[in-house]
């Protein structure tokens, strides 16, 4: 008699919860979304996430939140998203830093970047520009070379994020100048070291570093890119620089959920971010901010993510950086 009644309530309970993912899927959103960015406020990431976030909130007809995690070069935003609940309430904007490059420089990290996240959207990519404050007589990269073989003891180099890390040790290595590494939090930290004359030089991103150039507080050395930036079309790659091929290294950005992301919910953000980053107005906006637009769909973007983790890690090898 009791085996007679559990089956219709196990079979009511499987139904139940066989039709409550799809109705949850069909209310998504009902509740405010949060939009996790890696680094702090007024860096390159904290910029394109407020930009996109905007527009993504008009689009889901929800409030949509942008909050900063810095910290451990985007491992506790990383970490965080990677650990939320699947149901699209949060998300990240993520990079290279926290996708690609972590994996290599850091022995225990507690995420996958692979296995625990969805991939959303391909948003854009960074071009890095080697710079120095404008204290310094320094106004070429052939000054900086000469200036740390007379300054051998002061000489430093500021990173807030691994692929200014990266560029910074893969330019000290390849020039052989052997100056001391300094991390920062976050990039706009590492900044206002180096307009205040306590760090030498730095890699950093067009759009943190478009504002500081134009007042006239930091100069731009060259572009990280292989070939000259149509965002800056003035400056020399560091190849160029340096007479030397082979100096490509640029950061890319994209929107990622949690590992388990229901396919209706992740068709959804996926689409109407694809939306976003492809119109002509925030393609135009990202110019201005210093980024190239690179939108790509959640189809292309994730073998993308997979790809970059090997590209990244030969860089790190190259580089010489040793994991932590």
């Amino acid at each position: 008699m009791m085996r007679s009644v559990f089956k219709p309530l196990c079979a009511a309970a499987w139904l139940a919860l066989t039709l409550a993912g799809p109705a949850k899927a069909a209310d998504y959103p009902s509740q405010p979304v949060k939009l996790i960015t890696a680094f702090g406020a007024g860096s390159a990431s904290d910029i394109v996430a407020r930009l996109i976030g905007e527009r993504l909130q008009a689009a889901l007809g929800q409030v949509v939140i942008v909050e900063n995690r810095p910290g451990a070069s985007g491992q506790i935003a990383a970490d965080m998203v990677a650990r939320a609940q699947p149901d699209g309430y949060t998300i990240m904007l993520a990079t290279n830093t926290t996708h690609s490059s972590n994996p290599y420089l850091y022995k225990n990290l507690r995420y996958d970047p692979i296995k625990d996240f969805t991939p959303l959207v391909q948003v854009c990519n960074f071009p890095f520009v080697l710079a120095v404050s404008a204290k310094l007589p320094i106004n070429s990269v052939d000054d900086l070379l000469r200036y740390g073989k007379t300054n051998p003891q002061g000489l430093n180099y500021a990173y807030g994020n691994s692929t200014g890390q990266i560029s910074a040790a893969s330019f000290d290595k390849l020039t052989g100048l052997k100056a001391t590494a300094i991390p920062y939090k976050s990039t706009p930290q590492a900044m206002t070291d180096i307009i205040g004359g306590r760090a030498t030089f730095m890699f950093v991103d067009l759009a943190s570093a478009t504002a500081h150039i134009q007042a006239g507080t930091l100069k731009a050395l060259a572009v990280s890119t292989e070939k000259r930036s149509s965002l800056a079309p003035s400056l020399p790659s560091v190849s160029e620089a340096l007479g030397q091929p082979g100096f490509d290294l640029a950061a890319w950005v994209g929107i990622f959920g949690p590992a388990k992301l229901p396919p209706p919910i992740a068709q959804r953000l996926g689409d109407e971010l694809y939306k976003i980053v492809s119109s002509e107005e925030i393609k135009g906006k990202l110019v201005q901010l210093g980024a190239e637009p690179m939108p790509a769909p959640a189809s292309e973007f994730g073998p993308f993510v997979v790809q970059q983790e090997k590209v990244w890690g030969d860089k790190v090898r190259q580089a010489g950086i040793q994991p932590e």
